[in-house]
């Protein structure tokens, strides 16, 4: 069925929404537009005149595509070489969804997205229209045909799972400025050769954990402990022909912001080849996440190419 240009209209007036919607519940970029398009060719599909409210109809199909496509994805990430980390997205992408409150913003941080892949199909998408979108329950309860209070059941459940994994980690929010000198000076402390100037940049109990997908070398398990992480980040910032040979070159280095989060960029010949986002708490860094698989770097590369960025702050590798 071919669409009237009224009915194209009311779709792509609501793709950047399910767009980030479908990020938040999927953590993945080509799997996120894999959704929209699916929504998409439904809604072609559909006898659209009948359709009272557009925006709910295409919210129910999105939604669930993605916990078909959660349920797959589980399966699929059994198998994954090395450990599995959310494709992240640098400060300014249309993706990352709404952030005018602090649930908006948080759901959507690093640090969360990771937690989440612990949750029932059923509690990431409660928690994620719940906390980043604000849908009441009601709402809820259509789109994923459940009754209401098995709704606020489960948001709990998701919100208490999430909450607990955080208790000893509240998240410090920085506006961009301070996000930017809190990886200048944490990129300062890696490359200095004085480890205790960066031991005393984390928390006791930090961990670093790598994403290379089986295609750029990942430790298999995370590096926990404040020493253990900040020996590990010295030899990382070490240069080494190995390394520039992954890496296609030497790389510029660059503090920015991914998912809201304080984040170091490595860039090579204007390709991104590395985003290591930094959880910050008050009391220190409490985790250094580090994506460097090339498939999941391809939305930050378009969107690196797009801005203006200013000089790096020195040469990594």
């Amino acid at each position: 069925m071919s669409l009237s240009v009224t009915d194209v209209d009311r779709f792509e007036a609501s793709r950047y929404r399910l767009e980030a919607l479908a990020y938040r519940l999927l953590g993945s970029v080509g799997e996120a537009e894999d959704a929209v398009q699916e929504t998409f060719l439904r809604w072609q599909a559909a006898d659209t005149g009948r359709i009272e409210v557009p925006e709910a109809w295409l919210t129910k199909v999105l939604t669930n595509l993605c916990l078909n496509e959660l349920t797959s994805a589980r399966a699929r990430r059994e198998t994954y070489v090395g450990q599995w980390l959310p494709e992240p997205l640098l400060g300014g992408d249309p993706m990352l969804g709404p952030a005018d409150t602090a649930e908006q913003r948080e759901s959507v941080s690093y640090a969360v997205l990771t937690l989440m892949e612990r949750l029932s199909p059923n509690e990431r998408a409660v928690y994620v229209l719940r906390e980043a979108f604000d849908y009441p329950h009601r709402e809820i309860a259509e789109i994923l045909d459940l009754t209401e209070s098995a709704t606020q059941q489960i948001y709990h459940r998701a919100k208490k799972h999430v909450a607990d994994d955080k208790a000893r980690r509240a998240r410090a929010e920085t506006d961009e400025a301070a996000a930017r000198r809190i990886v200048e000076e944490f990129l300062a402390a890696a490359t200095s050769g004085d480890t205790s100037s960066l031991v005393r940049l984390l928390t006791d109990d930090a961990l670093s954990v790598g994403d290379g997908g089986g295609k750029i070398p990942a430790r298999a398990t995370p590096f926990s402990g404040a020493l253990s992480v900040a020996n590990f980040l010295r030899g990382l910032f070490k240069p080494a022909q190995v390394k520039r040979d992954y890496a296609g070159g030497r790389a510029e280095m660059y503090a920015w912001t991914a998912n809201g989060e304080p984040a170091a960029v490595a860039v090579v010949d204007g390709r991104v080849v590395g985003i290591m986002c930094l959880e910050v708490t008050a009391e220190g860094i409490v985790a250094v996440r580090n994506q460097v698989n090339p498939d999941k770097l391809a939305r930050a590369t378009e969107q690196w190419a797009a801005g203006e960025h200013g000089k790096p702050l020195f040469l990594a590798f």
